[in-house]
């Protein structure tokens, strides 16, 4: 199955290290929160707490949930995502697309009968009774933060049974005390609408309004010439987008999966977590091995968890970088079209047409692996994702896109509505 992050294969074909590979293909946290140093004192020699007790008292601290609602541990989301649908055995599952291809693999592989609702411009789409439904959010590859509301009630009227994936929300941010964040992402200012959904039809939410100017080429985190702020800049704290969680007690047919590898920066500790109501998890528990998880990977995660600082410094540091990197991608003119986001990555739709894989051939002399996005629902091979690096990875991205465009200059094809036209560059492909 095609996914980021497989820098050993990208290596050997450029016959280089896997440590010199500059990987934009992962949206891994550039940070983590404890040394390796913390795993010296782990005894090896005795299995591991079969039951996690450990690991589920520091998850439960960091996320919190009412009674009711139980969790089980994972090898990672991957693992997680697999042991659900095995246990629901769905035969309907209705996926908002785009969405990762671990959902549509393990579907494929169950027989399935699988519906697509493109979240761009059918997301209210009605849905089939009983049906299964898989949500992400914030949603990848383009990083968008919805509000879910209005979903969870459609999907509950219809008796559905509901996934929703959260493995990167601890990189969104609300400003309101965690409320209504798809309303205002914490990239815009109040007054800035967001069209990103689709071109030449309705805006999505989060809208608000442009004075009737075109914005719908100008969907960026970023827009060239705002300031990037973060709580250490002097505004409101950052605070984590609302979760679903507290509604699974309300409802004792949703589910929330979660990564943990992502945000804390360790995609080899593999550790993911299912949270249902507590009935839910003693069945699915029922057909899960002991020792998933192993004494190193407990170790580190709980160290990881109790690093309550580093979870603002990320928020913080995340919003600037991606900054930065829209900036980088703005200015390159490579691309029509970018993405407003709300995690660590970008999703960027080439300019007329371009081929993604070409450029990531061009970027192959930089050793840049980059992600193509053709194998997501409703993408094709022009839309390319960028995981948010820190700032010497992004620079050096910066120096590669303007050697494939050189110094030639040609009309621009983002449209930025808050300055006159700029300029544009192609591909040469």
């Amino acid at each position: 199955m095609n996914h980021g992050g497989n820098i050993y294969q990208f290596a050997q074909r450029l016959g280089c290290l896997p440590e010199q590979v500059l990987d934009f293909s992962a949206n891994i946290n550039p940070l983590q929160a404890v040394d390796l140093s913390c795993l010296q004192q782990v005894q090896l020699t005795p299995y591991a707490d079969p039951d996690y007790g450990l690991l589920k008292q520091a998850i439960k601290q960091r996320y919190p949930y009412p009674s009711g609602i139980d969790i089980e541990l994972f090898n990672g989301a991957s693992a997680a995502i697999f042991a659900l649908l095995r246990n629901l055995q769905p035969k309907d599952l209705v996926c908002y697309a785009p969405l990762y291809g671990e959902y549509a693999h393990i579907a494929g592989e169950m027989g399935c009968k699988v519906q697509y609702i493109n979240r761009f411009n059918q997301l209210m789409a009605d849905i089939p009774e009983r049906s299964t439904v898989i949500f992400v959010n914030p949603s990848t590859p383009d990083g968008q933060l919805y509000d879910l509301n209005e979903l969870l009630a459609k999907w509950q009227a219809a008796n559905c049974t509901i996934i929703i994936d959260e493995s990167f929300l601890d990189f969104s941010t609300a400003r309101d005390g965690g409320r209504d964040c798809s309303r205002q992402s914490s990239a815009f200012p109040p007054s800035m609408e967001v069209r990103s959904a689709a071109m030449g039809r309705e805006p999505m939410r989060p809208t608000a309004k442009d004075d009737g100017r075109d914005c719908s080429r100008q969907s960026s985190a970023f827009p060239p010439s705002m300031e990037v702020r973060s709580a250490a800049m002097g505004t409101k704290p950052m605070r984590c987008a609302d979760s679903v969680a507290e509604q699974i007690a309300g409802y004792d047919k949703l589910y929330l999966i979660k990564s943990l590898s992502k945000f804390y920066g360790c995609a080899g500790i593999r550790i993911g977590f299912i949270l249902a109501a507590t009935a839910a998890i003693k069945e699915l528990r029922r057909f899960e091995p002991a020792w998933k998880l192993s004494s190193l990977d407990m170790a580190y995660m709980q160290q990881a968890l109790a690093n309550t600082d580093f979870i603002a410094q990320t928020r913080q540091q995340t919003t600037h970088l991606r900054g930065l990197l829209h900036q980088v991608l703005y200015d390159s003119g490579l691309f029509d079209k970018i993405y407003p986001g709300q995690a660590n990555f970008l999703l960027a739709r080439l300019a007329n047409q371009g081929d993604g894989y070409q450029l990531q051939a061009h970027l192959e002399t930089a050793r840049i692996l980059i992600r193509v996005c053709d194998n997501f629902a409703s993408l094709d091979k022009s839309h390319v994702r960028f995981a948010v690096k820190d700032e010497q990875a992004i620079t050096r991205l910066a120096g590669s896109l303007q050697i494939i465009v050189g110094a030639a200059t040609r009309p621009r094809t983002v449209r930025d509505c808050s300055r006159p036209s700029g300029r544009s560059h192609n591909l040469c492909v």
